[in-house]
């Protein structure tokens, strides 16, 4: 996170609204809870473990917006950020994933966002060492002795008369013109010989009769790799191909893994974001003493003292949970957010409920040129895809009938209408459809393609 430039609630606001339309009370409270993370590390350090997050209960039908708040959030603040959905989780005791998954994967996404940083701040050194190993597999340099006289080997003429060279000085002049050429990118399709450090393969079977979990697995394998020699391996390809392998080794090589490991934990403690998906479906409709619900009500126990604060024990260290902000979402059609069970409900203190969609929000979502992806997907075949009229406006009416008449699915709804309009276009392209062509969509085409959608109800079940 970016502490002197951080954004303040209403930027973060404008930013938002790039991206969605409306719901204008969720983003307002998320802002908040955003900057709220700036002014904890702002504040004496005497009270900064006193502030905790005001979590965040969005509540909404499909489509309407929470996930792309919650996605935008996380890109705006420069945070690791990952997705969850409630249902996947089971009590502890059962078989699949436990709650405390979700802090694992976000600690590695942290680890993945500083190893980014990371590698950009390494590249220019790595790329001068790849660019000399290249140099060394093409032209290799002379190796004297310095007990021996150097052996004449050419002459050159020059302003001063003729000047003797060495086979170490001309050797140097040969490497110093590759040296360019190299820099230069002329070479790239030439072959050479490099040697790659591979990991010996443990061949690591299932242990204790599978019941280990991937995650495990994938530890122990990364663990035992790191322990196994390393042998090398002799690889003839390109120079281009030789810059891409060797720049991925030569960066990893800079890099201090502890150091990366140690920011990593840091941000994911004090500015990750976790957002619970489909919480409504681990909420109790009725208080039984048995069957689903009791399970469901073992997931939010389980839930709980993640959410409160605790301590996780992940491959890349320990980390608190205290800080991280928690972001949870449901449609609670069939239950309600009293369902949860009461200290869950606690640690969401921020409730905000999302509007369902108008018919003038999607022709604002149609409009909006940050959402103009069909555009850009005829764009990389050189091809213009232009609305022409009210066609937009027939578009938007159309995907808001059939929300009403089928089933509403929100802002989703529009990409199933798109896919129908266009995907005879997209299917033409470039075959029939060729470069610098002009694809107009009007008014009255989209009546004519778009009109058995509302007609038929049963064909709009079927395309969701």
């Amino acid at each position: 996170m970016d502490i002197e430039n951080f954004l303040t609630p209403r930027q973060i606001v404008e930013e938002l609204d790039k991206y969605i339309i409306g719901q204008d009370d969720a983003k307002r409270n998320v802002a908040i809870a955003l900057r709220n993370r700036w002014r904890r590390m702002m504040a004496d350090p005497e009270i900064q473990n006193e502030i905790i997050p005001n979590n965040i209960l969005m509540i909404g039908a499909t489509g309407v917006g929470k996930t792309e708040i919650a996605r935008r959030l996380a890109k705006i603040a420069d945070a690791p950020f990952t997705k969850v959905e409630a249902s996947k989780f089971t009590e502890v005791g059962y078989v699949g994933r436990d709650v405390e998954s979700m802090v694992r994967d976000l600690v590695e996404q942290s680890v993945n966002l500083v190893k980014t940083r990371k590698k950009e701040e390494v590249k220019e050194k790595a790329e001068q060492i790849v660019e000399e190993i290249i140099l060394d597999a093409l032209i290799p340099p002379v190796k004297t002795n310095p007990q021996v006289s150097s052996q004449v080997y050419s002459t050159e003429k020059s302003e001063t008369g003729e000047q003797q060279l060495s086979e170490e000085e001309l050797n140097e002049r040969t490497r110093d013109r590759f040296r360019q050429k190299i820099k230069n990118r002329e070479l790239e399709q030439r072959k050479i010989e490099i040697l790659l450090r591979q990991p010996v393969n443990p061949g690591i079977g299932m242990i204790g009769g599978g019941v280990m979990d991937e995650s495990s697995m994938i530890n122990l394998q990364e663990m035992l790799n790191g322990m196994m020699p390393k042998r090398p391996k002799k690889r003839k390809v390109t120079i281009e191909e030789a810059r891409k392998i060797l720049l991925e080794e030569e960066v990893a090589k800079l890099i201090d893994m502890d150091e990366v490991k140690e920011e990593a934990i840091r941000k994911a403690q004090n500015t990750g974001i976790i957002f619970i998906d489909e919480i409504d479906k681990i909420a109790s409709s009725t208080r039984t003493s048995g069957g689903p619900d009791v399970s469901r009500e073992g997931v939010q126990r389980d839930l709980l003292p993640i959410v409160e604060g605790t301590t996780v024990n992940t491959k890349y260290g320990h980390i608190q949970t205290d800080h991280i902000l928690f972001v949870a979402a449901g449609a609670f059609h069939v239950s309600k957010p009293s369902d949860l069970i009461p200290e869950l409900q606690g640690r969401f203190p921020i409730r905000v409920e999302l509007k369902n969609l108008t018919k003038q929000d999607f022709i604002r979502i149609l409009s909006e040129p940050k959402n103009a992806q069909y555009q850009a997907l005829f764009k990389s075949e050189k091809v213009t895809l232009e609305f022409h009229g009210k066609s937009l406006e027939s578009i938007a009416d159309f995907a808001f009938t059939i929300n009403e008449n089928v089933e509403n699915i929100g802002a989703r709804r529009l990409h199933t209408v798109m896919s129908h309009l266009l995907n005879e276009f997209l299917f033409d392209v470039p075959d029939k459809i060729g470069e610098n062509a002009h694809v107009v969509i009007t008014k009255e085409m989209v009546e004519e393609k778009l009109s058995t959608l509302v007609k038929n109800r049963d064909l709009s079940q079927f395309i969701l």
